[in-house]
């Protein structure tokens, strides 16, 4: 799953064996020392195996709900225990889905296909791939994805019960991102069976209307709108991945959209999302479900869209589209964020 490659991290990252090397000294065997260089190596290949550099966007969701409470609530004890708490299972879950994709990626061969080419040449930095360079193993990955798994389930157990508010709309959402979202290749391997980008735009919707319904007890429509949007623009990133990875996707029986449709099918499935990320951001102003600039502040969102999905039809550059998506959604973001403190400081 590489929905989040906004940049080409892995260069000039660490590698096995990196590192300064010891001092010595008798003195110094009672005091405290720094992390050998192999613990910090192997800290740096958990933190690629869970693609920490490319999912904080994923945590910019507690941003987004925090201003989307009225003023009074965003520093009351409950609302910001309940957050952290979310944040941090949210960190866990993730983990789980990156860790353990990336164990199937290399189980079937899919990931040795889509960054590495003829003859074994990198298609893209291999860094961000520590099973592929052997950085870890295939039995550290599982362990890891297993414990992510349990931690986000405890965190997210942990910020239901100190919440203010439990409705059961929230906990059902919430539990099914906890079932359904570590078997995107996992498990059930949902994304085989033609569920992939559902889970992709489904999983960031649900880490923001969870936690608001947690400290809110309700689920107004400006929250819904900015939610959808920003699952929206999650799949407007890895849609791009998608065509990138066709064939190799398609020799593992990976169920995408960009596998099944023809280039013009995947490409107007693409302009479909793409339209639908416009039309909502302008008729939720003039449906009255945002104020009647919401769409004023997301203009800068909107011209990156068109730019990105005008750009892919004519050059086809996948990977250009998706780094242009990430883009897209960050500066989507900080306008979600802007009308939400001028919306609720009038």
């Amino acid at each position: 799953m590489d929905a989040f490659t906004p940049v080409d991290a892995g260069r000039g990252a660490s590698r096995p064996g990196d590192g300064a090397p010891a001092s010595g000294g008798a003195t110094a065997s009672r005091t405290a020392a720094p992390p050998a260089p192999g613990a910090r190596v192997r800290l740096v290949a958990y933190a690629r195996l869970a693609k920490f550099e490319f999912v904080l966007d994923y945590y910019l969701s507690v941003l987004v709900l925090w201003t989307a409470l009225a003023g009074g609530a965003r520093l009351a004890p409950d609302t910001l225990t309940t957050l952290l708490l979310f944040l941090l299972g949210e960190i866990g879950v993730i983990s789980a889905v990156m860790a353990l994709d990336d164990v199937n990626g290399i189980k079937d061969g899919s990931d040795r296909a889509n960054y590495l080419g003829t003859g074994g040449t990198p298609l893209r930095p291999l860094a961000r791939k520590p099973l592929l360079t052997g950085a870890l193993s295939v039995p550290q990955a599982t362990r890891f994805g297993y414990l992510s798994l349990v931690w986000g389930a405890v965190l997210w157990t942990a910020s239901a019960v100190a919440a203010p508010e439990r409705p059961l709309w929230a906990l059902v959402v919430t539990g099914l991102v906890l079932f359904a979202g570590f078997q995107y290749s996992w498990g059930l391997k949902l994304s085989y069976r033609g569920l992939g980008e559902v889970l992709i735009m489904g999983c960031p919707l649900v880490i923001v209307v969870a936690p608001y319904g947690f400290v809110t007890g309700h689920l107004p429509a400006l929250v819904l709108v900015q939610a959808v949007l920003f699952g929206l623009w999650q799949i407007l990133v890895s849609c791009y991945s998608n065509t990138k990875d066709i064939s190799g996707d398609a020799a593992v029986g990976r169920s995408t959209v960009a596998v099944h449709a023809s280039a013009r099918g995947n490409l107007l499935f693409i302009g479909a999302l793409s339209a639908v990320d416009l039309l909502l951001t302008v008729g939720a102003s003039a449906a009255g479900w945002a104020p009647w600039w919401f769409f004023a502040a997301l203009l800068p969102e909107m011209a990156l869209r068109l730019r990105q999905f005008t750009s892919f039809g004519r050059d086809g550059d996948a990977l250009l589209a998706r780094r242009r998506g990430v883009v897209a959604f960050r500066t989507g973001v900080a306008g979600i964020v802007l009308a939400n403190l001028i919306h609720f400081a009038s």
